[in-house]
This record gives C-alpha cells, structure tokens and sequence, in this order.
C-alpha cells in the first residue's frame, strides 16, 4: 500500500511540474556585455554617455518557444561611470541615485511577447525605490555554438526610454533650467557565457 501511495505521489508531482526541458539557463558574460545610457544635455544639443559598469543578469531561455523565457536583472549602481570622477561621485549622492538608501536598479521579467514581427518583453522595473511595468523590443542579435555543438552562446540587444522624473531622480541644473534632460535612452547589448545546448529530441 505505501508503495502505491507512493508512484502516486510521485505522478502527481510530474504532472503539476512545469515541462522545462527545452530551456537553457545562462549566466552574463558581463566583460563583454554593456549596459548604457545617453542623457540629452541644453535641449538636446549634446549627450552625456555611461554605463553601469558591475551588475548580475539570470537568463533562462527556451530554445523552443521564447514567450516562456524570463530575465532577472540587479544592476550595481555605484559601479556608474561616466568618465568624470567629480560628476559620477554627484550621480550617485542624493541628488540622483541615492545610492547609499538605494543601492541597486532591478528589473524581472513578467512576460515576452511576439508582436507584429518583434519581441516585447515586459516586466517590473525599480529605481530609487520606485516599481513601474515597462515594455521594450528586443533583438536577437545572434547565436554561436563551440566546436563540438554541446556549448551555446546567444547575443541580445535592445533601446528603451525612461523617464528619469518617474523615479523621483529630479535633479537639475540650479543656474540653467532644463539643462538636464529628462527622458534617458538606455541601451542592452548582451552576450551570454555558453552554456550546455539541449538536443533537438
């Protein structure tokens, strides 16, 4: 009888199991991937450029349908660089980040969509304490696998926009007005480490 009990039990825990054979989970070549972003400066007559030059990204991929994919993002914000030292010790104080309260940025994904030709993935965005849904398109930008067809590694590239005001970091220039621009273009260009391909079966 415990026997029985037992196949049962473990029947019923098979069948309430998702089915996650077909997806890869991938770690961040983070040396060769970049998260960027581009702030208009004096209505846009020029660019402030930086990135965050330390954060953690989980991918699982499923090679068979994408939409079930999901991405988890944790994003070191004292690690932003800009390439002046003075603005990017103001970046990350009171002003802007916050980064002592407000340590990180975090993205998780909620879900990918196919539309009209193009990936969205939509998902929970915070900064500075403050939570929004966001959707963005997103690119493939291609696949590579090791000489003996057992190791992947996949490209990913996508452009958003964020309303900086959105997410209480208000800041601007005392003696110019509107010097800083408030919409930021944030720009994903990811490469993943190989990871072990699943079969075609």
């Amino acid at each position: 009888m415990k026997v029985i009990s037992s196949i049962l039990l473990f029947s019923t825990l098979i069948l309430a199991t998702p089915f996650l054979g077909n997806t890869i989970t991938f770690r961040i070549d983070t040396n060769h991937s970049n998260i960027g972003f581009a702030v208009p400066i004096s209505g846009g007559l020029s660019e402030v450029h930086g990135k965050f030059s330390r954060f953690d990204m989980d991918l699982v991929y499923d090679e068979k349908d994408i939409t079930r994919s999901a991405v988890e993002v944790a994003i070191d914000v004292s690690s932003i660089d800009t390439g002046i030292d003075q603005r990017d010790e103001h970046l990350r104080t009171a002003d802007f980040f916050d980064v002592p309260n407000h340590p990180k940025i975090n993205f998780k994904s909620k879900k990918i969509e196919k539309k009209a030709g193009e990936l969205i993935m939509t998902g929970d965005f915070t900064m500075r304490g403050v939570t929004k849904e966001i959707s963005f398109p997103f690119k493939i930008a291609g696949k590579s696998m090791n000489e003996e067809g057992t190791k992947l590694s996949m490209g990913f590239t996508a452009e958003l926009k964020l309303n900086r005001t959105d997410y209480n970091v208000n800041y601007q220039h005392q003696a110019v007005p509107g010097f800083i621009g408030n919409e930021v273009t944030v720009y994903l260009n990811i490469l993943t480490r190989p990871a072990t391909a699943m079969s075609d079966k």
